[in-house]
């Protein structure tokens, strides 16, 4: 039988890319202090190719140490390379046990280089790339290196996969672009080495003839050996042909010196397509069917947090369908009773973000669903974080199920307008732009950008940083560092704003929307590692409000007829929680005497009576009540305040001297995380961080701020679920929650309103665990955007 169906399979380099990957990068370290910064850049790379190739078969090839045929041949073969970087050779080995993990074979043979054993597969394989008789017809090769040495391998059928700079930047190779960037056929290259040579294998070459015009040689007589019988015959039409090439005498006489050396380097150059090596496509076979928990121990003993995030955007076909029975549970409770499972396994460890149900049961290596809950109740109750579950996640689920099947009224006709004012304004953003610049450039190219800002308009990039390809980075931290230096800068600023919110927002949200004209969002309960509630399809959470063009977006939220929004929002409830935690005594006294609290702290950090507090002072001390309590250091309050690094010290140390409960309560937290290796919120939500005791300064010093800023952020959210939670049969529509606001629709009918609001509001304040009391801000109105304050 034939199939027809194009399959992928993909051969990996992998000595190129851990090489590659090894000098890119900076030297990460595993949570043992072993060095892994190419092994990173390698396993990113797998993920990378998993994902966009969704390749049917995979290998990987690899050098030995030993001496290769070509040592044999000449003693200088790449006798200029330094001896390998000993950090380098366990992440060689260490390679193999990722490749392992997800069923991945490798192949390596004693005297040839990995590059032999590429060209030879693809030889073994030439007739199933397009033989109709195979089993495996239509066979798509993609070789991923970063040696430029395997585009010999291209041809109809084999493409290569070249990471150009450092390990983000690629390119994929066909014949095509071969031709167009050497102007020869691929075949043709190791000719090309044979004149040029190749330094990096120290290849001689011939002496005194460079790239140029070694390619003007091949893409005018193609092999070295027709090169040869052109110079040995110059006569009539040879000799036209030469003088047309622009092949002057002294070239002609470089040649004919070295024509041993020119012979000898391109049988150096050349590869092996014999190498006997025992290759199988159905032995490459692949599937997303590996085993999870084999590589997410590798990763986590390796320290790849955010490769592990990585995961489920790779094993796309991997699902919850499995075939486990229920137990004593009809099939009416099997969803309930997965996502209990679910939120369960997540709650255990929050690392896991969005856990699918196979996972789960692979953990408790339960008989049916029921046993896995179980099993997983018993964890949770070791743990201290039972009541957690069964008090608040257990009954929020059904809560989240509620709010995504009653949506939200969208209003698509303003969106429509709005999308048609947008678009005007980025046209004449744009125009500006070009106007200012002195030409026509695209705005969303980064490297273009860099290009017209750094290079033809010369505004300076001092401390900026690089992106990985070398160039001056246009982000816009970067950018906001020279905000000043140009008025460019600003409306560029505001392109990107508007272009994000156009595309992301006005021109988006309306796909979302049912045929009851409600948007149906997807509130994700196990989506973050801090405990906080996340929502997809569309992502809620993101809307600006802070700005006008923000906010527009915002009032497409409107309330059906005779209803009316409502939003319940927590006044400044993370400090709240960080007065109560921290027990800090004048912190705790301004809350319990409902002071302004960041006039307060104004008043303390720069010294001068309450009612000398200017708003330039508030505006600060906000800064640096937030920022302390989200683990910011002093290079961050430095570039948040706008200020010297002197005056930036002065703050942090003003405010722990001034609020010594907080900082004590900063540096217990720090020392009991380093200790157990997690973090706690008040009550008992755990937030796992190994990389606190890493030997890397960066690395610890970010588990640090992670470390301080979870129970609180953490706590926060922990009071908002149980509101929720609460509040399931209150009698209002909870629609949306965002942040620390929760958004209702009540209906418009006397005072309805207000008694409901009096409920809500007093529902979500009565917090028993903290002692400074909470306060929330109701305000009510047609859209979400223009609302009036209720007092209650």
């Amino acid at each position: 039988m034939v199939v027809s169906q194009k399959k992928t399979l993909v051969l990996i380099d992998s000595h190129a890319i851990l090489h590659r990957a090894f000098h890119a990068l900076p030297s990460f370290t595993s949570p043992k202090g072993e060095p892994t910064g190419a092994l990173y850049g390698f396993t990113a790379m797998l993920l990378r190719i998993l994902k966009e190739f969704e390749p049917q078969y995979i290998a990987a090839c690899y050098d030995l140490p030993e001496p290769t045929f070509r040592h044999e041949f000449y003693e200088k073969y790449k006798a200029q390379r330094p001896k390998m970087d000993e950090e380098l050779v366990p992440q060689i080995a260490n390679s193999k046990k990722i490749l392992t993990a997800f069923g991945i074979p490798f192949y390596e043979k004693k005297g040839f280089e990995a590059d032999d054993l590429l060209a030879s597969i693809v030889e073994q394989l030439k007739p199933k790339i397009s033989n109709l008789k195979s089993q495996i017809s239509n066979l798509e090769i993609i070789i991923v290196t970063g040696d430029l040495d395997a585009l010999r391998l291209v041809r109809s059928g084999v493409n290569v996969y070249m990471m150009k700079k450092g390990v983000r930047e690629t390119v994929l190779y066909d014949e095509k672009a071969v031709l167009e960037r050497f102007g020869f056929q691929p075949e043709l290259l190791p000719d090309f080495k044979g004149l040029r040579g190749d330094p990096s294998d120290n290849i001689p070459g011939v002496s005194g003839i460079g790239e140029k015009t070694a390619m003007i040689l091949v893409q005018n007589f193609g092999s070295l050996e027709n090169v040869y019988k052109k110079i040995s015959a110059r006569g009539g039409k040879n000799k036209k042909e030469l003088e047309r090439a622009g092949v002057k005498e002294r070239i002609i006489n470089l040649l004919k010196e070295n024509e041993e050396e020119a012979l000898f380097s391109k049988s150096l150059a050349q590869m092996r397509f014999d190498v006997p090596v025992s290759f199988s496509v159905e032995d490459s076979k692949w599937s997303v069917d590996f085993d999870r928990q084999k590589i997410e121990a590798l990763f986590w003993g390796f320290g790849f947090r955010s490769l592990l995030q990585r995961l489920p955007a790779v094993v796309q076909n991997q699902t919850d369908e499995v075939e486990l029975p229920l137990g004593s549970s009809t099939s009416e409770h099997s969803e309930e009773l997965k996502k209990e499972i679910k939120v369960a396994f997540w709650l255990l460890d929050s690392r896991r973000i969005n856990p699918n149900l196979r996972d789960a049961l692979n953990h408790t290596g339960a008989s049916d669903m029921e046993d896995a809950r179980k099993k997983l109740v018993i964890e949770l109750k070791r743990d201290g974080l039972f009541e957690l579950f069964e008090k608040t996640e257990r009954p929020l689920a059904g809560v989240l199920q509620k709010m995504t099947e009653r949506g939200a009224l969208l209003d698509t006709v303003y969106l429509k307008n709005l999308s048609k004012d947008y678009h005007g304004k980025l046209d004449i953003l744009e125009e500006d732009i070009w106007k200012m610049a002195g030409e026509k450039f695209n705005i969303n190219s980064p490297k273009q950008m860099a290009s017209v800002l750094f290079e033809k308009m010369g505004i300076s990039p001092k401390g900026l940083r690089r992106t990985a390809g070398g160039s001056f980075s246009t982000r816009f931290s970067e950018l906001e560092k020279i905000k000043d230096s140009h008025p460019i800068i600003e409306k560029i600023f505001s392109y990107r704003e508007l272009s994000k919110l156009t595309s992301t927002y006005i021109d988006n949200l309306p796909k979302f929307v049912g045929k009851d004209a409600r948007l149906h969002a997807s509130f994700n309960q196990t989506g973050t590692t801090t405990g906080r509630l996340s929502s997809s399809e569309p992502n809620l959470q993101n809307i600006p409000v802070k700005s006008e063009f923000g906010r527009a977006v915002r009032r497409a939220f409107v309330a059906p007829i005779g209803w009316k929004l409502v939003s319940f929002d927590y006044s400044q409830i993370e400090l709240r929680v960080v007065a109560s935690l921290s027990g800090d005594k004048k912190l705790k006294e301004a809350f319990l005497r409902g002071d302004d609290i960041h006039a307060k702290v104004a008043s303390e950090v720069f010294n001068v009576p309450a009612e000398k507090v200017t708003g330039e002072m508030r505006r600060r001390a906000k800064i640096i009540n937030f920022g302390i309590i989200y683990g910011m250091g002093i290079n961050s309050l430095k570039k948040n305040l706008e200020c010297g690094r002197e005056e930036a010290e002065s703050f942090y140390a003003e405010y722990m001297s001034d609020f010594s409960g907080v900082a004590g309560y900063l540096e217990k937290i720090k020392k009991e995380v380093s200790e157990k290796g997690f973090s706690e919120t008040f009550f008992k939500r755990r937030r796992y961080l190994p990389e606190i005791n890493s030997p890397i300064d960066f690395i610890r010093k970010e588990a640090e701020r992670m470390a301080v800023n979870a129970p609180i952020q953490g706590t926060a959210a922990d009071i908002i679920k149980m509101a929720m939670a609460a509040l399931d049969d209150v009698g209002a529509r909870l629609i949306i929650q965002v942040h620390d606001e929760l958004l209702f629709e009540i209906k418009d009918s006397g005072d309805t309103i207000k008694e409901m609001a009096t409920v809500i509001k007093k529902t979500m304040e009565s917090d028993k665990y903290l002692d400074v009391p909470l306060l929330v801000d109701v305000l009510a109105g047609q859209n979400w955007v223009d609302m009036e304050r209720i007092k209650i």
